[in-house]
């Protein structure tokens, strides 16, 4: 006889996830580490009163921005590898739009996260409620519909019984390696506290487990033939090497082979720093070793990568060269024309490895590479080098990779710096480098810092940020404080976007409303980062060039509580070394002679003319 338990639909959603197990290293824990929550009169009635029922077995989290909040989730899974993760819920409305930019950045970057918006009356009774938008022609639809193109699944919860196939599937979609995202399930507000007898069986303890699909067998019989007779392979490693946790695999197939590796920025850490085959970065902010690498390179094997244009140089690196895929999603895995290899990262390294048996690449090719890495890390010492001048990011990127350990994390986001860091910042081991640069997202590195340091609390958290994506969002450094999670959040003051300052120049045009002083302006800002920083409950100071810096990192590595180091830097000088053409359209017809000229430029080198 079966037996049921009459709960309302936000108490059965709960009480599920909170049973939701997953192996890690011989360890069984809960696949949820939590929820954060901003409650609204869309969601605080009923999950609100179901969460509060939890809190002893599903911890719920209070943030400051929805979109915050997401990052920090997202952040959490990523430094899980995608492992576990976290859900979010809001109300209707703002809410959950704020969230939606969240949204978009898990799923361009293949992370879980489970996305719980409050939405409008299933009964329609009280139509239109608070916040609800009403589309003329569709009234099935609501804000959360905004949810749908960034979103791996999506349901809205009508009825109760609903959760009984919606929550599973959703599970089903983020544990899966080819499917992993964003889940979005819209719980209509009187659906949450409407009750059900849901069978006691929904609610028993499950341990999900990751699939490790194996290549087929003549797709990786004809990768080895390709290497086998490849004078110049080159290995492409991607986030999907780390979320595999196939770095191991790959360090032990490099070394024997003396196949040569180039990293993506969500690749990076796939192989320490200074290991025999690694050549750093790859693309338009990689080294100058991977680059020519690629240039030279007559095989290319990507490893879980999208093959993104950042990673490619706009379709232009790789071009006319063999390419093969190695990737667990069939969507990746054929990009490019590649031949695909479609397959757990480290299940088909493992195989590749064992059925390369005792080939190796020639020497010429493996002292080609190496002399490239002398070269590059030469010019790694002169970009990281201090001088007397306005600091640039590599400068500061310098002077923070040589105070932190080798267990610390590094974590940014949009702008210049995760091109600098992506060259610069010298990886010790895997999760040491947290960049998100799928989607680019201004606001990501402080909300993302504090879900790294959920996920890793005995590892040190360096966030390295601008001023403008501090000024977009900065929230979570007070969320931070109240959780008790110690952040070292190094705040680089170019005044502007300086990157996008410096793009808008190099195709032609005049430095416009980038810089604070090139916008309009009634007088000059003048912002005390370092004061709102410590208005919001860190510790905070600014320092005048990189010896203070230093001695300002030491101090913050000596103290428990989360804080801020606030420098001046220069907006225009990068690192000249390494890098590769990215394609910024250029318009046709300008009155400025520097626009045309950079259009000129611009279609030369689509038609492969130049640099």
């Amino acid at each position: 006889m079966s037996h049921t338990v009459r709960l309302t639909m936000s108490q059965a959603l709960t009480r599920w996830l909170s049973v939701q197990h997953v192996e890690i290293d011989g360890q069984v824990v809960p696949y949820f580490a939590g929820v954060w929550a901003i409650f609204g009169h869309g969601n605080v009635a009923g999950m609100g009163e179901a969460l509060a029922g939890m809190e002893d077995t599903l911890p719920t989290f209070r943030a400051h921005n929805e979109q915050g909040m997401a990052h920090a989730a997202i952040a959490f899974a990523k430094q899980c590898r995608r492992r576990r993760a976290m859900a979010c819920t809001t109300s209707i409305g703002p809410g959950a739009t704020n969230m939606v930019t969240a949204a978009a950045l898990a799923h361009v970057n293949r992370l879980p996260v489970l996305f719980l918006p409050g939405d409008v009356y299933a009964s329609r009774r009280p139509d239109p409620v608070l916040q609800q938008i009403e589309d003329f022609a569709d009234a099935t639809v609501s804000a959360n519909d905004c949810f749908r193109p960034v979103s791996r699944w999506f349901d809205r919860i009508t009825r109760p019984e609903q959760i009984l196939d919606a929550l599973p599937r959703a599970m089903a979609t983020m544990i899966d390696p080819a499917t992993c995202g964003p889940v979005t399930l819209a719980l209509c507000q009187d659906v949450q506290a409407e009750a059900y007898d849901y069978p006691d069986a929904f609610f028993s303890p499950r341990i999900w487990r990751t699939p490790r699909p194996r290549p087929d067998t003549q797709d990786l019989a004809d990768l080895v033939a390709a290497i086998r007779s490849a004078k110049a392979p080159l290995i492409v490693a991607g986030g999907g090497v780390l979320y595999s946790g196939a770095e191991e695999t790959l360090s032990t197939l490099a070394a024997a082979t003396g196949i040569p590796v180039g990293e993506t920025q969500a690749g990076k850490g796939s192989l320490p720093w200074d290991h025999p085959q690694a050549l750093g970065s790859i693309g338009v902010t990689g080294t100058s070793a991977a680059n020519d690498a690629a240039e030279a390179a007559d095989l290319i094997v990507a490893v879980g990568t999208r093959l993104q244009d950042f990673t490619t140089g706009s379709r232009t690196m790789f071009a006319g060269k063999r390419l093969f895929q190695i990737n667990v999603a069939g969507f990746d895995a054929t990009k490019h024309g590649a031949h695909r290899v479609q397959g757990d990262a480290r299940a088909v390294l493992s195989e590749l490895s064992e059925a390369l048996g005792d080939w190796t690449v020639s020497a010429d090719w493996r002292g080609r590479c190496a002399d490239g890495v002398a070269d590059w890390n030469a010019a790694w010492e002169a970009a990281t080098a201090a001088s007397d001048a306005l600091p640039s990011d590599g400068q500061v990127i310098g002077a923070v990779w040589r105070q932190a350990n080798e267990d610390s994390v590094v974590v940014c986001a949009a702008g210049g710096l995760p091109g600098e860091l992506h060259k610069l910042w010298r990886t010790h081991r895997p999760g040491g480098y947290h960049v998100e640069y799928g989607f680019s997202c201004m606001g990501y590195e402080i909300a993302g810092g504090l879900g790294v340091k959920l996920a890793e609390p005995d590892r040190e958290v360096f966030v390295m940020v601008g001023d403008g994506s501090y000024l977009m969002m900065n929230s979570e450094l007070a969320t931070a404080v109240m959780l008790g999670q110690k952040l070292t959040v190094v705040l680089l003051d170019n005044r502007g976007y300086g990157c996008i300052n410096r793009l808008q120049q190099a195709t032609g045009g005049r430095p416009f409303n980038n810089l604070l002083d090139d916008a309009r302006h009634a007088s000059p800002a003048d912002i005390d980062f370092a004061a709102h920083a410590r208005s919001l409950g860190a510790e905070a100071e600014k320092v005048s060039d990189i010896a203070e810096l230093e001695q300002a990192l030491a101090r913050a590595a000596a103290s428990d509580r989360t804080h801020v180091i606030v420098i001046d830097t220069d907006p225009v000088v990068t690192t000249e070394a390494g890098g590769h053409w990215w394609d910024v359209a250029v318009p046709e017809v300008s009155t400025r002679a520097e626009v045309r000229e950079a259009r000129r430029i611009y279609e030369a080198r689509i038609k492969g003319e130049g640099e």
